[in-house]
């Protein structure tokens, strides 16, 4: 084969294959095309809002609680000595001169 024979083959499939694109149509888009692909959407259901009268009886127990502060004694009890357990211990004396 010469030179001459593979430029007409060359140029003969490229022909043939440019003839096909030429002549190639795409199958029309339609909008029902995505919907196997897409999933409908749905809003998730609201939460349900708590009950009104429990909220209130809540907060009335809440409202009626005795305050309780820190160091003192509640109704006929002692009060409890707290020990404070981040004190310093006091430094000994500097020994005498090196």
């Amino acid at each position: 084969m010469s030179d001459t024979d593979d430029y007409i083959t060359a140029d003969l499939v490229q022909d043939l294959y440019l003839k096909e694109l030429k002549a190639y149509k795409p199958p029309p888009i339609k909008g029902s095309d995505a919907d196997a692909h897409v999933q409908k959407f749905s809003a998730p259901k609201p939460p349900k809002s708590p009950e009104e009268g429990n909220i209130a009886s809540e907060l009335k127990a809440y409202e009626d609680q005795q305050v309780e502060l820190e160091g003192q004694a509640s109704n006929g009890e002692a009060a409890l000595v707290e020990e404070d357990w981040f004190e310093e211990d006091e430094e000994e004396p500097a020994a005498a001169a090196h």
